[in-house]
């Protein structure tokens, strides 16, 4: 089973210690690494990418936070620190979770729980039917997997998105709509809208300002309609 590679970013070596004890004890996760400060830890992600950060708040040199505003592409970050006040601040960062120390390892685990598990790697395709591309979504502590070509449309929810899928299934899973469409990485999606993504063959009709999905109309937002048009016009060629 592939692990989610931890880096531990604190200046208590007795936290950093019982971090490590945590990760260590938790099958899906592998320890990476510890450092003492922000710098440390720019200096070791140069050559070592990780899966997860557990990055204290109040460390030297460079805040915690402040460290995690200078990562262009931060890995899912836990958030461990003794103040209450920052947590609106690093929600705002999408942090997954806010642990408030001291912690034991059950709520350590229930912050495990909210991470993006790594997708389990594929068998060797069978060469009599072409490979059907999945993903698998966390959705109230089990992962689930969803086929690309099943999904309809993609609602967003704030931090999370609603999957519709052509089975009927919908699936609700920890996202914000941009980061969700960068992680499926398929060329059939088209976002029309701040909250919606569609699959483009899915579309069976549209106007200038709406498209329809299985008698769901989803509007067209301003911003995209130029592209949108674009696309649509080369559909209905």
């Amino acid at each position: 089973m592939a692990k989610l590679k931890c880096l531990i970013v604190e200046d208590e070596p007795l936290a950093a210690e019982g971090l490590e004890e945590f990760i260590r004890q938790t099958p899906v996760l592998e320890f990476a690494g510890a450092c003492s400060d922000g710098l440390a830890a720019l200096e070791f992600l140069k050559n070592n990418p990780v899966d997860v950060l557990f990055l204290d708040i109040h460390l030297p040199k460079l805040k915690g936070l402040d460290f995690l505003k200078t990562l262009q592409y931060p890995p899912q970050v836990i958030l461990t620190t003794a103040y209450h006040q920052y947590a609106i601040e690093g929600y705002e960062l999408n942090v997954v979770d806010y642990l408030l120390k001291p912690f034991g390892f059950p709520r350590f685990l229930a912050a495990v729980d909210k991470l993006r598990l790594p997708e389990p790697a594929l068998s060797a395709p069978d060469t009599n039917r072409p490979l059907r591309t999945f993903h698998f979504f966390n959705e109230n502590k089990r992962q689930v997997r969803v086929f690309n070509d099943e999904i309809l449309y993609v609602e967003s929810l704030k931090e999370y998105v609603k999957i519709h899928t052509t089975t009927g299934d919908t699936i609700v899973t920890r996202f914000q709509l941009g980061e969700f469409e960068k992680h499926l990485k398929d060329s059939n999606i088209l976002r029309i809208h701040r909250s919606f993504l569609v699959a483009k063959d899915k579309i069976r009709a549209f106007s200038a300002t709406a498209v329809e999905v299985e008698g769901k109309k989803l509007p067209i937002g301003d911003s995209f309609r130029a592209e949108v048009e674009k696309v649509l016009r080369l559909l209905a060629r």
